[in-house]
């Protein structure tokens, strides 16, 4: 089957090109049976950079965000994180996935913030955070505590470390599983659509924290509906419809002046919706 078209390059975009390349997909592919999900898609991610990713529901979205990191393996293409095979390995010329355990290893230079907040019920918000440096990546327990602390202070919630999830509110979950995911030191996070189950009085919130993090320097791929966001916050944004990126640009261009007729009906049902 050929390779789906990708649209010329936005001579208004500024990709942090200097920097290594953090995230590449090569002509990745998913199909869940007889149905193509994704249609060969190709991204790279420099460090350092945001790119926010938007587009109808049903398109694909997900699925690419999930594949990144193996939680969906790809039915074809492959994924290299900091310039290595990732999920796969090299051996003779040829691409084989490697075990589970090795692909355990490997995920922890990539973290994930999904729509759900997926908190352990029965631990505090300090031990959400400090429990996975302890246990997956053997720190000494009094730095993982003074690290979740720095955490919990840097997503706004330095006074919240005894609360049990069921105490906080969505939008405070939200950013306890951000700095949960902080405290692995991935070389890049994931995003899926991270407000779409909050109130709307919480949606900032989360928000802020996420700018605050492209603010720092930390290499992002983020699912969102959240345009005016994705405007603030993204280096890129993609159009993704129906398992393919049909645009992408700068955001100010993508916003308000997208190319393609595909983008620009999205983002006027977007802005009815709002």
């Amino acid at each position: 089957m050929p390779r789906c078209p990708m649209t010329h390059p936005d001579p208004a975009m500024a990709p942090k090109a200097s920097q290594p390349v953090v995230i590449e997909a090569r002509n990745v592919r998913k199909s869940f049976g007889h149905t193509e999900v994704l249609k060969g898609i190709d991204l790279k991610v420099h460090r350092g950079e945001v790119v926010v990713i938007i587009g109808p529901s049903g398109g694909g979205k997900s699925t690419f965000l999930r594949t990144l990191n193996h939680l969906d393996a790809p039915s074809a293409g492959e994924i290299w994180i900091n310039g290595a095979p990732f999920g796969f390995a090299l051996r003779n010329g040829r691409a084989e996935a490697v075990s589970d355990a090795a692909l355990s290893m490997q995920r922890r230079q990539i973290g994930m913030v999904f729509q759900q907040f997926n908190l352990f019920g029965h631990m505090t918000a300090l031990d959400n955070i400090r429990c996975g440096p302890v246990q997956v990546l053997r720190r000494r327990a009094d730095l993982a505590l003074a690290d979740a602390r720095r955490l919990l202070a840097l997503v706004g919630l330095a006074d919240r470390e005894s609360a049990y999830p069921a105490q906080l509110s969505g939008g405070q979950q939200q950013r306890v599983a951000i700095a949960r995911a902080l405290a692995m030191e991935p070389a890049a996070m994931l995003f899926d659509e991270p407000t779409s189950a909050l109130d709307p009085e919480m949606v900032g919130e989360v928000l802020n924290v996420m700018l605050d993090l492209a603010a720092k320097g930390m290499t992002m791929v983020i699912v969102t509906h959240e345009i005016q966001f994705a405007r603030k916050a993204a280096d890129r944004i993609l159009f993704m419809e129906d398992g393919m990126i049909v645009e992408e640009g700068h955001p100010a261009r993508m916003v308000d002046s997208p190319k393609h007729e595909r983008t620009r009906r999205f983002l006027r049902l977007v802005g009815e919706a709002a």
